[in-house]
């Protein structure tokens, strides 16, 4: 009796190694799906109820914000893996191998620059200063408590409190960053993650946009 052969698996079968990590911003989405319901509401009734130019007006408003406020809310996302980084940006799409990548700065906005200089900004990972501050204020607050074991020091604590977290408290935005650090401290001199920067426009954003603003001219125009 013979043992069958092992197959070799199906090219189809996604590698686990490379699973793409999701990187997005959920107060952007909140506040996106928001405005979205705002402006589909208003629009939609205006399309309904509206007389003479003023369902064409309002179609031509929708064609022109829907897309422009799905592409700065919920469209911003970064997706990371063993070989490379996207990220997707309101009107671009960045894919950057790991070799390509020289550092990632962080001020008043998350920015990765490539080993030519080209700076990309990091739409998906906003910096927040108050999470930072309030992030600080945390930390402090942790050091404080974290003090109290001290030699010497009083031990009437309630068993019952919450433990004082190891390690710096990082912002959620910074905490993402430093996580792209380190794949890129890893994977930097893999072979696999070699190549070179690609840029795609996104045109399913700015066709429709384009395609409402050229309508909404010509409707105001028409006086």
């Amino acid at each position: 009796m013979t043992t069958p052969d092992h197959q070799p698996p199906s090219p189809d079968t996604p590698d686990p190694a490379y699973k793409d990590r999701a990187y997005r911003s959920p107060s952007g989405i909140a506040g996106g799906v928001l405005l979205l319901a705002i402006i589909g509401w208003l629009g939609i009734d205006a399309l309904v109820t509206g007389e003479g130019r003023t369902p064409w007006v309002s179609l031509a408003t929708l064609l022109v914000l829907v897309p422009l406020v799905s592409a700065f809310t919920l469209r911003p996302a970064v997706y990371a893996n063993e070989r490379r980084m996207r990220i997707r940006n309101p009107f671009r799409v960045i894919t950057m191998p790991w070799g390509t990548v020289e550092v990632f700065r962080s001020g008043y906005s998350n920015e990765v620059f490539d080993k030519a200089g080209t700076k990309y900004q990091v739409w998906a990972v906003p910096v927040s200063l108050r999470a930072r501050k309030r992030a600080a204020r945390k930390e402090a607050k942790a050091g404080r408590e974290g003090g109290a074991d001290a030699p010497g020091a009083r031990r009437d604590r309630s068993p019952h409190l919450a433990p004082v977290p190891e390690g710096p408290v990082r912002a959620q935005g910074d905490q993402i960053i430093d996580e792209l650090r380190e794949l890129l401290a890893a994977r930097a001199d893999d072979p696999h993650a070699q190549g070179e920067v690609s840029v795609r426009w996104a045109y399913e954003v700015l066709a429709p946009a384009a395609a409402g603003a050229v309508l909404l001219a010509i409707l105001l125009s028409l006086g």
